[in-house]
């Protein structure tokens, strides 16, 4: 897991995304075909290329001329020698971020809170919603293991995975683990209207937060020692429960929703 990042770039034009071009295009032997491996319109890799052309003072592509395998383009040796460059700085950024890495966390070596924050939002996620809690308790089914989690405060949080997920996981009671809920998945319940419902999650808050976007609206959700939640929402459901900041909620989810990440 890497705590560190760094955006390498090469007389500060030259990023990844540019390597990538020439490494497709020497992989490919087409212009055409490389500029759609690297996210580039033919148009805008010509441009580009033109670009660095001009910058170097030499050219960096050549084209072929047509034959039985018809034309292409190909690399100059000045491009090849230039990307051979840009792969063995990446290699020693590489290098040199991990030994700062090391020297990060032995910094943190007395303050072992710091150390765990740092590795939990290392983690890339696109879910909204992230707590850190301890394995309370494991209930291994044929198929399934149902894990309870106790979050600080005492809240719990309930987690369903198949067996055999569970088993590479290697989950014990105590270890502390990441459970990862995206906000498509929690529905906001204002009055239960005398009903109880299946789902296994329902955590109590106040609406802390509601942000209207152009096709739905994200709430947050403060619960109990301050945790915040997040549930995308629709804006006629908006307006049907009138939700507004200040009032309470419960977030309700299915244990199937959570995702559970514990340190490799």
């Amino acid at each position: 897991m890497s705590l560190l990042q760094a955006d390498l770039r090469l007389a500060g034009r030259l990023d990844a995304r540019f390597f990538a071009l020439l490494q497709a295009l020497q992989q490919t032997g087409s212009l055409q075909r490389a500029a759609r491996a690297a996210g580039y319109s033919y148009k805008g890799a010509w441009l580009l290329l033109d670009q660095a052309t001009n910058l170097a003072q030499t050219p960096l592509v050549q084209a072929q001329q047509g034959g039985r395998g018809g034309g292409g383009s190909q690399l100059t040796p000045a491009a090849q020698a230039l990307l051979q460059a840009w792969q063995q700085l990446q290699q020693r950024q590489a290098e040199f971020l991990r030994a700062q890495q090391a020297w990060l966390l032995d910094q943190f070596h007395d303050q072992p809170e710091l150390a765990a924050l740092l590795r939990r939002r290392a983690m890339k996620t696109t879910a909204r919603n992230q707590f850190v809690g301890r394995i309370a308790a494991l209930t291994h089914g044929p198929s399934t293991v149902q894990v309870r989690l106790e979050l600080p405060g005492g809240l719990p949080l309930r987690a369903a995975i198949n067996a055999e997920a569970a088993a590479a996981l290697d989950l014990q009671i105590g270890q502390e683990a990441l459970a990862m809920v995206k906000a498509s998945e929690v529905v906001l319940v204002q009055d239960f209207a005398g009903y109880k419902l299946s789902a296994s999650n329902q955590l109590a808050g106040t609406i802390s937060r509601l942000e209207k976007g152009a096709t739905g609206a994200l709430v947050g959700l403060t619960l109990p020692g301050g945790m915040q939640l997040t549930a995308s929402v629709t804006h006629d459901a908006v307006e049907a429960l009138d939700l507004r900041v200040g009032q309470p909620a419960t977030a309700c989810f299915k244990a199937y929703a959570v995702m559970v990440a514990v340190a490799g």
